[in-house]
């Protein structure tokens, strides 16, 4: 009898344990197509129960699906969803256990975990709970952009983590698809460019810094083009970078395009760009005062900067143009 007991036991926890282990390995053997379609049933599953819409709840995932790539203080997330929530924040700061689970107790010590799909349990490794939580914390300042952005400040309180989380949400609402990983070369294949990793050298031109970027020189006026889906952050002169245009994508990477002759008509500060979309054009403006053109041979100046959500630092983007220029001729030959 008592041997059997064991063996049911044992059975039991084999039984209870059995969930986790196949939703890992669930989400590894699932292409990125079905990964989407998991992820936007759970937003709107989500938004149904709480009237959030689910671009902001895809927004908001996204940023922190980025953070977790950009900090070593946070784990990979193993289940769909990637919004965050340290033990403290989740049950609550004063709560003698972390990992609390009951949502009256949690409550009761002030922390923010919540059961969203009905268990009984608020568990902070959840995609449903964890994410109803979120959405909890967001309808209680409202359903309008103002309102989200506000509940993003009362988050993140960091002005550039609400710019970049309502960027994605737009991106999302005007896309209506969470499969948005493409990118492009930013200048079509079909004019002569050339370049080399030149991120790291050294500049002298006003003071001593090093270079952030890559250099790819082609003629004036050639057509340059998004490299991923995102949004406009700035448009405009600066002295280094003459005409320039930034644009941050769902990866919180801000693209930097410096250099310009000239942009896209339409192009502006809060556009929605996509791959391949043309933003500007090559010239040699920069080094001075509005408008200084020619003090160097026409070329893009391409950057990227890699958002964590406390600061941003420059990388190399040499490997990620060569990726891309490749893909960008195996298509080519394809047609």
């Amino acid at each position: 009898m008592r041997f059997q007991r064991i063996i049911i036991l044992a059975l039991i926890a084999m039984f209870v344990s059995l969930p986790c282990l196949s939703h890992a390995a669930e989400k590894d053997d699932l292409t990125n197509e079905q990964i989407y379609e998991k992820r936007m049933d759970l937003y709107k599953k989500v938004e149904t129960l709480t009237n959030v819409p689910w671009q902001y709840l895809a927004a908001v995932d996204t940023y922190e699906r980025g953070l977790r790539r950009a900090r070593k203080d946070r784990p990979k997330e193993d289940g769909f969803i990637a919004i965050y929530f340290s033990e403290e924040e989740w049950a609550g700061k004063l709560n003698p256990n972390k990992e609390d689970t009951h949502p009256l107790s949690i409550q009761m010590f002030g922390g923010k975990g919540l059961d969203g799909d009905g268990d009984g349990r608020a568990e902070r490794t959840n995609d449903e709970d964890v994410l109803y939580t979120l959405a909890h914390h967001i309808e209680g300042y409202g359903f309008d952009e103002e309102d989200f952005r506000i509940a993003l400040w009362e988050k993140y309180k960091r002005d550039q983590s609400v710019r970049i989380v309502h960027g994605h949400a737009k991106v999302y609402e005007k896309y209506e698809t969470l499969d948005l990983g493409e990118h492009a070369f930013p200048m079509p294949l079909n004019y002569n460019y050339s370049y080399k990793n030149t991120w790291g050298d050294r500049r002298g031109w006003g003071g001593r810094r090093i270079h952030e970027g890559t250099d790819i020189f082609a003629g004036y006026n050639v057509p340059i083009r998004a490299t991923a889906y995102g949004r406009v952050e700035i448009k405009g002169w600066n002295k280094y970078g003459g005409w320039r245009i930034g644009i941050r994508d769902l990866d919180n990477i801000y693209h930097y395009y410096a250099h310009l002759s000239g942009f896209e008509k339409g192009i502006e500060e809060g556009t929605i760009v996509e791959p391949g979309q043309v933003i500007g054009y090559c010239g040699s403006s920069g080094y001075g005062k509005p408008g200084t053109q020619g003090k160097f041979p026409p070329h893009l100046h391409y950057g990227m900067y890699r958002d964590n959500g406390i600061t941003e630092w420059s990388f190399d983007p040499y490997p990620s143009l060569k990726q891309w220029e490749r893909k960008a001729y195996q298509d080519r030959k394809k047609k």
